[in-house]
Order: C-alpha cells, then structure tokens, then sequence
C-alpha cells in the first residue's frame, strides 16, 4: 500500500481481522490465562467465541497479559526496515501497560535504526472506541496526510472519545478490581444493571436500573443527553456498538440506537469486545462507542 506511515494497534482495538487484513494495519496481540499459568495469543491460540464459551460455560474469571516488548519488537522492525515511520496506537495506560511495553520496544529499535521514526500514542481509550480511533488513522493515511499531521489529529481527538455501556454482572469488574466493592455488593443484593461510562481511559457510574432492557434504553438517553447538554453535532461523530459475546442482541441494538439518535454507525467497523477489556466486562457486555472525526 503506497501511505506515508504504517499503522499499529494492540490488540485492544478489538477491529476484526477482516479489517485489520484490508487496511493493512498491524496488531500486537494480547495474551488471556484462564487458570494462571498458560497463556494463549488471542487471535490465534483462542478466539473470541471460545473466550467467552468458557466464561459462560465454567464460569471462570481469565486475566489477561499485556504483550511483551519482543512482539512490538518484532511487528515494529519489517516496518522500519520498509522505510516509513510507524504510528503505534495503545490502549489507555490506566488500563494497561501495553504502551510501556511499545515505548520500551521504540528505543530498542532506535539503538539498531537511529533514524527510525515511531510515534507511540496512550490513545486513553479502549476496545471499540479505540477501534474508531484506529480508523480514523486509516482514513488520515488514506487521505494522503503526512505522518506528523496524523499524529497531531490523533492527539487531538482522542480526548472526545467516549463508551456508554452496560454488563451482565458486576463480578468481573469486582474480580479484576475495576469498581469499587460497595457497588458490587448493592448490584448482587437487588439484581441491578449498572450504566457505566468509560473516559478518558478510566470508568465511572452513569446509573442504575433493575433490568438489562432498561439499561439499553437510559444508555441511549445517556448518550442523546450527552450531546445536547454539550451542544455538540453528531454529523461530526463516528459510532459503532460493541459487544462481546451476543453480537445478534449488538445488530439489534444498533438498529435501536441508530433509529433513536437519528445517526448511522460506522459501517466499516465491525468489532467485538475482546481479552484485554472482556476480562473485566464479562460476555455480556454491550454499548455505544463515539469519537470525533479527525476532519469534522
């Protein structure tokens, strides 16, 4: 592909290998342990039905492992060696420490290939939000802009990036300690679903309901609320639903959430909540991902 930079994303972008293959960006997976021990490469030891099949069926809480420095190494030094500079997009370091392991992989290269150029960016966002985020470097590529431009639109944005979403229980936000203990105890007690809202690379509560229907419903609100309250345009968004394993329950609320916003979701991002964020989510995670298009 003839651009002025490659792209490379951890695998926290959740982007589906159908995309990653035809936009020719490189991903660094994750890894995900279901007893501590063994670890399997996400993407190619386990995918994502048999991730969640074992949540589901064995109830079992997995950790995930971030990628080590040699995968970076080894996605980062073919590219170098082609002759253009890299952008490297991370999940959110509140979450992870992927970036690290990409900086620390960056000044390996450099004491090999002084005149590499690799920008490493905390994206501050996660899972499919990161993945709009990803592929607004794909249309800034596409769209000719040098490498210091997309860098710069990139840093830009990404602080507009945002994820309404709810989950099926509070045990894996609890178990991977993600929210605090008292909220737990009240969501096990009464049966509630949590609104959660996920910012700036970390999460907060937007709500609470006493079933998953009318947490799908007050997350539209929330979101609808959102962009008036800020007088924002949503012509100058993009937004896709993400979801972990009921990706049909995702098509339906998509069509939902388009008819309800009177907007349409990307339709180039098809993604699924994957190890690095379904760890702590659980399978039934579901929500609305935005972010600011780099050229609205």
């Amino acid at each position: 592909m003839n651009a002025n930079f490659f792209i490379v994303s951890d695998g926290a972008c959740d982007l589906l290998p159908s995309y990653t293959e035809q936009n020719d960006v490189h991903v660094v997976s994750f890894y995900v342990t279901f007893d501590g021990v063994s670890y399997q490469k996400e993407g190619t030891e386990i995918d994502h039905d048999s991730f969640y099949e074992r949540m589901i069926n064995e109830h079992a809480i997995p950790k995930s492992s971030l990628p080590p420095v040699g995968d970076y190494y080894a996605v980062f030094e073919p590219l170098v060696q082609a002759g253009k500079p890299i952008i490297c997009i991370c999940i959110t370091t509140k979450f992870s420490g992927s970036y690290n392991s990409a900086i620390n992989a960056r000044d390996e290269i450099l004491e090999q290939y002084p005149d590499a150029r690799i920008t490493v960016i905390d994206s501050t966002l996660n899972t499919v939000c990161q993945g709009l985020f990803v592929n607004e470097a794909v249309r800034m590529r596409n769209a000719g802009l040098s490498y210091e431009e997309a860098v710069s639109h990139l840093e830009r944005i990404k602080d507009t990036g945002r994820i309404y979403f709810t989950v099926g229980s509070l045990e894996y936000l609890i178990a991977n300690g993600r929210i605090g203990k008292l909220a737990v105890i009240a969501g096990d007690k009464l049966g509630i679903k949590p609104l959660i809202i996920m910012h700036d690379g970390d999460i907060s509560l937007g709500g609470i309901t006493r079933s998953r229907k009318k947490a799908k419903q007050n997350l539209l609100g929330l979101v609808t609320k959102y962009f008036e309250q800020n007088q924002l345009n949503t012509d100058d968004y993009t937004f896709t639903i993400g979801a972990g394993y009921g990706y049909e329950e995702a098509d339906e609320y998509r069509q939902e959430f388009e008819s309800y916003v009177h907007v349409t979701c990307n339709p180039d991002i098809r993604a699924r909540i994957g190890a690095a964020v379904g760890c702590h989510t659980g399978p039934y995670a579901l929500g609305i991902a935005f972010l600011k298009r780099y050229d609205a």
